[in-house]
């Protein structure tokens, strides 16, 4: 993966894309660092199975976690927020921002999930292995993909509601090829 120097972190975040977490230090280096811009809500909650840290670096953003006996975190300027391992968590900017994930460099599984709107029900998660090599946002455009070419993963099964789908262009996300 061609990964970027972090030397200019704003510099290199306003090339980036949503959530699209590129890895930013060289490849043997743990914890790995990995860089984003926002401007939209993330479309599902992300779960890692090793704890992980966040950093804005700028901007403003909201830390949604499930599952957690905190619920939410206002991150500014110089805000960190530790999210335990298992912990879904969605981030939601409040003005757009750049982000940092530390993350092991073997960091186990990720998924991402996606709760009912209506009763908050967890609607339906993909789950996949990380890899160090294969940028983040690759993978979650995939399960966004799955996640609204499904209506049954989309349909709550305890109230009906039905989710809607996830736009991908919106965040600049190309659909994947099927393999």
């Amino acid at each position: 993966m061609n990964r970027r120097r972090m030397l200019h972190a704003l510099k290199v975040a306003a090339e980036l894309g949503n959530y699209e977490d590129a890895a930013v230090l060289p490849a043997d280096t743990d914890p790995q660092l990995y860089l984003s811009r926002n401007r939209l809500p993330q479309p599902f909650h992300l779960i890692c199975e090793k704890d992980t840290v966040l950093s804005q670096l700028s901007g403003e953003a909201q830390v949604h976690l499930r599952d957690s006996s905190v619920n939410r975190f206002r991150m500014g300027v110089g805000d960190h927020v530790y999210v335990p391992a298992g912990t879904p968590h969605q981030i939601t900017p409040v003005q757009e921002g750049v982000t940092i994930r530390y993350l092991p460099l073997k960091a186990g599984l990720l998924g991402a999930a996606w709760f009912c709107q209506g009763c908050d029900s967890e609607l339906h998660r993909y789950e996949w292995e990380h890899d160090n090599d294969t940028p983040a946002v690759q993978m979650y455009a995939a399960a966004c993909a799955r996640f609204t070419a499904d209506p049954t993963a989309r349909t709550c099964a305890e109230c009906g509601a039905v989710h809607p789908e996830v736009d991908l262009a919106a965040f600049g996300w190309s659909v994947p090829v099927p393999a």
